[in-house]
């Protein structure tokens, strides 16, 4: 199964931040969205970082309050994972496993097209399992 299948079955919304925005303009999105992480993009749409939870932790952290007028460009994490449309899920679950990431960016022809969380992929997975359940014990019991 591809990349592709999961962002077909939840879909390609996608909510992001200019890397001019400010750490409060995020954390209203953040928050507005009932998201963990914001995609940071350029005026081309193409990835530049990713903003998180954990970022605002931090940012609180070590610089106290008054940390929102500081742009997300100096706080994102730059050059996070991505995945390619293309990409074989079981890989992506596997990268997202070994560096403790819950959603990658997906990438197309190097403009964001989509984010996918491991409960999406958990989604999809579970899905295909349930069909293929249903279609054995069809075939078990002989009806349809």
């Amino acid at each position: 199964m591809l990349v592709r299948d999961v962002l077909e079955s939840k879909g390609r919304r996608v909510v992001a931040i200019d890397s001019d925005a400010s750490v409060s303009e995020a954390i209203a999105k953040l928050v507005q969205n009932n998201i963990g992480s914001l995609p940071v993009v350029d005026q081309e749409n193409r990835l530049v970082g990713i903003f998180s939870e954990r970022d605002v932790l931090r940012l609180f952290h070590h610089k106290g309050e008054g940390f929102g007028r500081i742009h997300i460009a100096e706080v994102m994490t730059c050059n996070p994972v991505t995945c390619d449309l293309v990409d074989d899920m079981n890989e992506v679950m596997g990268l997202m496993s070994e560096r403790h990431i819950a959603k990658v960016p997906v990438l197309e022809d190097s403009k964001l097209v989509g984010v996918i969380s491991v409960g999406d992929m958990i989604k999809v997975m579970y899905d295909k399992v349930s069909t293929e359940n249903k279609h054995l014990m069809s075939y078990i019991h002989g009806s349809v």
